[in-house]
């Protein structure tokens, strides 16, 4: 609850500081000092200090679990404005009112990690939804953009009557919306067609908000046409929150279904890592082969919703911690390059030493190399998927599609490492080093010490 009703409150502050200051150093700031205190307030309830205390039990539940991981998302989010309040400059001079959308997007991951009713899933997706389009389409000068936010608002459009089609039936059958009330029969095949089709379009309506195939299509275009330093904010925090209310819904309202479910799942498993994977080997933009690796990251991901146990819990929270953390970073990378193809790398380990080798960090634990924080996330999915002792043909094919995944990370760090080049790019300023350093640390001591880190999820 902390972080839910400050974040409502910082996103308004910071909508009316661009009215009161006129230059981007006290706005930048203000927003960083509003999101520290905000992972501060958020860490006080996981201790049991509630700043505000209203009855909302009927919507949400802030279970230990949706504390620890809104204190990750708002801790990503504090690192990625360190290393990207810079950039956003540059879009436009709406900085105040970026800030605000972010905050605005936070509240609504704390919604989407912590409801107990459909109604609040709905109310948590759009606004997590709505101030990305807007972020989407910031760069007004751009057509790319413009043509991103256009295309990113209508299939959202789409998706959103889905999943409220979906909510609709779940209704008409169990006529209530909270999750803890439904009783669905465990035997799939007495369950009547109404609870079958309102769990598949809520099944296809998340699938399409992660970023799921073969509801994927709207994302290489998207993140492409975006600007950068927001498709860095896209595809990480907010994709790893939705992940959260997947399993939320489909480990709760729809466990008794899961004969039914889990082979859609590892069909969905299957065909997002083969899309994302085998598509992204082809791309001659970094930034477009990063859109069709953020595909297959999701694939991962989706363990998780397959497995629904105690390691695909944990493993969820180190995955979105490796998987946020080193995506900020490349992205972070990216911001700073003229030119967005392999070519456009050449060299830059000689010119741009700190970007280079953190950069390779980051592509380092995408790619799930031992001792990085991305090694583990994906140990532990697979893991996930092991102990269901259902199809290790799934677990088999991930590997395999993993060790594809190495080939299109290692093009980037050849490029940086191996060729002659300008790789012309925008000299980093020092916090921004730092940050990426600090982000390198945290990926390398989270692949080390994995227990460090979910110690404070249990004590």
């Amino acid at each position: 609850m902390n972080a839910l009703v400050l974040s409502a409150i910082f996103g308004v502050v910071m909508m009316f500081s661009g009215v009161f200051f006129k230059r981007n150093a006290p706005i930048k700031t203000t927003g960083i000092i509003a999101m520290l205190l905000l992972l501060i307030a958020n860490c006080m309830e996981m201790k049991g200090i509630k700043l505000f205390r209203f009855d909302v039990s009927a919507f949400m539940s802030f279970t230990d679990y949706a504390l620890f991981f809104n204190a990750l998302a708002i801790f990503a989010t504090l690192v990625y404005l360190l290393v990207a309040s810079g950039e956003m400059e540059k879009i436009g001079k709406n900085l105040a009112d970026y800030f605000a959308l972010i905050f605005f997007i936070i509240a609504g991951i704390t919604i989407t990690t912590s409801f107990t009713s459909l109604l609040s899933l709905f109310l948590g997706i759009e606004i997590i939804s709505i101030p990305l389009y807007i972020l989407t389409g910031a760069d007004k000068k751009n057509l790319k953009s413009n043509e991103a936010a256009l295309k990113y608002f209508l299939m959202g459009s789409f998706s959103t009557g889905i999943l409220l089609m979906g909510i609709a039936l779940i209704y008409g059958s169990q006529g209530t919306f909270a999750i803890d009330k439904m009783n669905f029969i465990t035997d799939a095949k007495s369950n009547p067609n109404l609870h079958i089709a309102g769990m598949l379009f809520l099944l296809f309506a998340m699938s399409f908000k992660a970023s799921v195939a073969p509801f994927h299509f709207w994302t290489p275009d998207v993140y492409d046409g975006a600007p950068t330093v927001f498709t860095s904010f896209m595809a990480t925090i907010v994709k790893a929150a939705v992940f959260v209310g997947f399993v939320r819904l489909f480990g709760g309202a729809f466990a008794a279904m899961e004969k039914t479910w889990s082979v859609w799942i590892a069909v969905m498993i299957a065909a997002t890592l083969f899309v994302g994977n085998i598509t992204a080997v082809f791309q001659q933009s970094v930034k477009r082969m990063l859109a069709y690796s953020s595909i297959s990251q999701a694939g991962f991901l989706l363990f998780s919703v397959y497995a629904m146990n105690s390691a695909a819990r944990e493993g969820l929270l180190i995955y979105s911690a490796a998987y946020c953390l080193a995506t900020i970073g490349i992205f972070a990378v990216l911001s700073k390059m003229d030119d967005y193809s392999f070519e456009g790398f050449n060299g830059l380990a000689k010119r741009q030493p700190v970007l280079a080798f953190t950069g390779t960090i980051c592509l380092l634990s995408l790619a799930g190399i031992p001792l990085t924080a991305g090694f583990l996330g994906k140990f532990y999915m697979l893991k996930a998927a092991i102990i269901t002792g259902q199809n290790l043909w799934l677990v088999i094919f991930a590997v395999i599609m993993a060790a594809v995944s190495a080939y299109y990370y290692f093009r980037v760090i050849q490029a940086m490492y191996f060729k002659d080049g300008p790789a012309p790019s925008a000299p980093a300023t020092s916090i921004e080093k730092y940050t990426l350093i600090f982000i390198c640390i945290l990926i390398v001591l989270l692949g080390i010490f994995p227990n460090v880190f979910l110690n404070w999820l249990y004590f």
